[in-house]
């Protein structure tokens, strides 16, 4: 195995460790990483990233464990106001320039079904009513 396949499993494998991937997220990231090791050591650019994994439908962006940047074409389970800054865009604004709907929360399902529950544990609704009594 060569130093550059090395590299790019320790760097998958650090960040598989904070956040969950698909095996064919690790198996295109280890491609991709060692394939870029390999170029910048040879002093030769890295190809274009231009074949990102970017869904045709915006609706098909949001996934069970993750959530792809339309503008990016990278995978996240929340994408932050700090991300879309990177391209000038607001949450509200890149809801709207790929047709979310204005409420819809940018995270993954899976955390959207998470959050939800736990909102619905901590009864919040009761607690203010108790509050105004």
């Amino acid at each position: 195995m060569d130093d550059y396949l090395k590299e790019a499993l320790e760097i998958v494998r650090a960040q598989a460790s904070v956040r969950n991937m698909t095996e064919d997220e690790i198996t295109s990231m280890v491609r991709r990483l060692a394939d870029s090791i390999r170029a910048i050591a040879e002093g030769v650019a890295p190809a274009a990233e231009a074949g990102a994994a970017v869904p045709a439908d915006p609706k098909k962006a949001v996934r069970e464990k993750s959530i792809i940047c339309m503008e990016s074409g990278k995978s996240f389970k929340i994408l932050t106001k700090k991300h879309l800054a990177k391209f000038g865009l607001t949450p509200d604004e890149y809801r709207a320039k790929w047709g979310y709907p204005k409420n819809m929360p940018l995270v993954c399902k899976e955390l959207q079904r998470e959050r939800r529950k736990k909102m619905k544990d901590m009864r919040l609704w009761e607690k203010r009513v108790k509050k105004q009594d």
